[in-house]
């Protein structure tokens, strides 16, 4: 068997990894892939926006099952396309896609079926939505100002007082040449700690995975602006079976059940952002595939055979298949970022030390290539701030992990002129770099063992967050 995954980030590299492990996959491609991608198997250069290319070259290569990763192919319908085309790929359609394509929908279809989430208006209007911010009291605040549609983890503002809520919402709501008029989701602040919580589904059985915590914001503390994920571990020491089934009875399972009565059946898988409130579980947000970085440290713990449990879900025989195998281990990932990032960044300098990383430790790429594939040497994503933390670049150093200039200009000339190290031909891409995964019996063997792998990989301006895991290993020790 043949097996595709679509999209270019550490996700992708660890599913590919994980599908590479199956007996029944004698093949796995990337497209478009990254440089931990093309290790394990094989990088295929078509970009996730273009769903009939894709499809195509699935067909004259005879690929016998596609994954999608990222949530962009999944609004371009790339799941549609396939099945027009008899191929089978993983995912739900771009109808089913609208619980994380559209936030005004999802939260909508929760309003429909029952599904407890924080209480919310939405506007595409900017004097409406301001006229209802003023009209709010000052302990109605903090409100949390979402951008509709996808913004790759972005596009949040906490806003603790109705002057920087207005503001959010007329940046959003600013008025755009092209496209549809912005549309913006005004929703209350629900408090709790948060986790992540993916499910996968055949359009009628639904399994839970298991439940992991990710960071979103940039910097130690929780502080700085909204990110695409920092870091995350699995388990979740909180989220015990007893949790676990009531997630499942009160949110999961209604979801799926909701979106087959609106025959929308949801095949794929379902990750639930979860605040767990003193008054139980609501949902924050709802994706509409594998998360990352928490899909780095799930499936490292994976014991079952991930392609067997696919095929199945498309199948819609998920019910004749046993329960999910988990490991005892605890996993833990750390990202390392390029200087800048979620800002401008520069790209193209060259990765030193992966060789380096010991056995306890796993490296699954987000953004690297192959330094003789050309590549944008600058980036600039738009920068989202938000009322939790000013922290930008320059500040809070303990939060960098940060080489000195002068080593890592150093390195990546020794990246250009070494070849016996494979990986000295390794640059960097994008924003995100690579996620770092520890493992251990325990939060604190795994955190250590990841932290201990990220101190031996350089590259210019490498940095991330130092305190992932470290508050909930204070809870526990408690």
């Amino acid at each position: 068997m043949k097996a595709l995954v679509i999209g270019s980030g550490g996700r992708e590299h660890a599913l590919a990894w994980k599908l590479a492990q199956s007996p029944a996959v004698s093949a796995t491609y990337t497209a478009p892939g990254n440089y931990g991608s093309n290790v394990v198997g094989a990088n295929v250069n078509i970009p996730v926006t273009e769903p009939e290319a894709l499809a195509n070259w699935a067909l004259e290569n005879h690929i016998d099952l596609t994954v999608v990763g990222p949530e962009t192919a999944l609004a371009y319908g790339v799941v549609d396309v396939f099945r027009e085309k008899g191929l089978r790929a993983f995912g739900p359609t771009r109808a089913a896609a609208q619980l994380e394509t559209s936030k005004a929908w999802a939260k909508a279809f929760m309003e429909r079926h029952g599904i407890p989430t924080a209480p919310y208006r939405d506007f595409d209007n900017v004097d409406d939505a301001v006229r209802y911010l003023e009209s709010l009291e000052q302990a109605d605040y903090p409100v949390v100002v979402k951008a509709d549609g996808l913004a790759a983890g972005k596009g949040v503002t906490i806003a603790a007082d109705r002057h920087s809520a207005v503001a959010a919402a007329r940046a959003a709501l600013a008025p755009v040449r092209r496209g549809a008029q912005p549309r913006i989701i005004i929703e209350g602040f629900l408090e709790g700690s948060e986790v992540s919580f993916m499910a996968i589904s055949d359009g009628n059985t639904v399994w839970p995975l298991s439940p992991a915590r990710d960071y979103k914001y940039a910097f130690d503390g929780d502080t700085g602006p909204m990110t695409g994920g920092m870091g995350a571990y699995s388990p979740v020491a909180s989220v015990d079976q007893a949790l676990t089934d009531e997630i499942m009875d009160t949110l999961i399972k209604p979801t799926i059940a909701g979106m087959a009565a609106e025959h929308i059946p949801y095949q794929g898988v379902l990750y639930a952002g979860l605040m767990l409130t003193s008054s139980g579980p609501k949902v924050l947000e709802f994706n509409a595939r594998f998360g990352d970085p928490e899909t780095q440290v799930l499936l490292p713990r994976l014991d079952s055979d991930l392609y067997i449990v696919i095929d199945a879900a498309l199948d819609g025989q998920l019910s004749e298949l046993p329960p999910l195998r988990w490991s005892s281990d605890v996993t833990c990932g750390i990202v390392l970022c390029s200087e800048g990032y979620p800002g401008e960044i520069e790209t193209g300098y060259g990765v030193l030390g992966l060789a380096d990383v010991g056995s306890s430790s796993l490296v699954f790429h987000n953004g690297t290539r192959d330094p003789y594939v050309k590549g944008d040497e600058l980036e600039s994503p738009k920068l989202e701030r938000t009322a939790k933390g000013g922290m930008m670049r320059g500040q809070g150093l303990g939060s960098w992990f940060l080489p000195s200039r002068s080593r890592s200009k150093s390195a990546d000339k020794q990246a250009i002129r070494i070849s016996r190290d494979p990986y000295s031909q390794i640059v960097t891409s994008g924003g995100r770099v690579l996620t770092v995964v520890g493992r251990g019996p325990t939060l604190s063997d795994a955190r250590d063992a990841a932290y201990r792998a990220a101190e031996v990989i350089s590259f210019t301006g490498a940095w991330c967050r130092t305190d992932i895991g470290a508050a909930d290993l204070l809870e526990q020790a408690r």
